[in-house]
């Protein structure tokens, strides 16, 4: 034990304790009953490691021959590098998310340092199976909460009915030669007035077809189909977890 400490060089302890009061200060930030000045100064100093941490990353990138393995290898040292505490990621959606995936890359950092340069990247990738079992259910459900939130405010059918309206003539043509080239209604062609009757009946069926895409009891029917799918594909991610 006292041999594998020796090993570790300052600049390892450095990045060790950046990594734990990086998180340290998120969690309290998240969490903890932090105040607009505390909030402000933690964002400044998640800005100052943040910093150091890139800075550490390309010099260690550096020794590494400028390689994409090291990339690869180390991908969660660059999801470490996001300041999180920025008040401008907020507005994701999935901001939670994103926020705890970011601290567990700081914890494979400080990990790193502690236990040995790429302990983390062997740890996940001898139990990858397990981690994505682990974590995709809750993945699941996250997104299809963001998306049913979305979804549920959409004007699905009146946005339908906006392109149906600037695309009138070119249906209106489309439908009358399809009419006319079918072997049940080309028959009809011979009838007086064929030509007028057809154009009428094209215009009413557009137009009717239109006035029940603007009617906002179609918008709450097609918002009540999804919530029901929506519910029924939560409910089963639910059950395979």
């Amino acid at each position: 034990m006292l041999g594998a400490l020796r090993q570790i060089g300052w600049l390892d302890w450095l990045m060790l304790l950046l990594a734990l009061v990086s998180v340290g200060l998120v969690g309290y930030e998240t969490w903890g009953p932090a105040s607009a000045a505390e909030r402000l100064w933690i964002i400044r100093s998640d800005y100052l490691i943040c910093a150091v941490f890139a800075a550490e990353f390309l010099w260690r990138w550096r020794l590494a021959g400028w390689g994409w393995h090291h990339l690869l290898r180390n991908w969660y040292d660059i999801l470490g590098m996001i300041p999180i505490a920025h008040p401008a990621l907020r507005g994701f959606r999935l901001f939670r998310l994103l926020r705890i995936v970011i601290l567990l890359s700081r914890f494979g950092m400080a990990a790193d340092r502690a236990l040995g340069a790429e302990f983390t990247y062997r740890l996940v990738d001898r139990f990858s199976a397990s981690i994505v079992d682990a974590i995709s259910g809750p993945i699941t459900i996250a997104v299809l909460e963001e998306v049913a939130e979305v979804l549920e405010k959409g004007t699905y059918t009146r946005n339908i009915a906006r392109a149906l309206d600037e695309n009138h003539r070119e249906l209106r043509s489309m439908i009358t030669d399809k009419l006319r080239d079918d072997p049940r209604t080309g028959r009809l062609k011979r009838l007086p007035f064929y030509n007028d009757i057809v154009a009428s009946v094209v215009d009413a069926g557009l137009d009717v077809v239109q006035e029940v895409l603007r009617d906002p009891r179609t918008d709450e029917l097609v918002a009540d189909m999804l919530r029901e799918n929506i519910t029924q594909l939560r409910e089963a991610v639910k059950r395979n977890q």
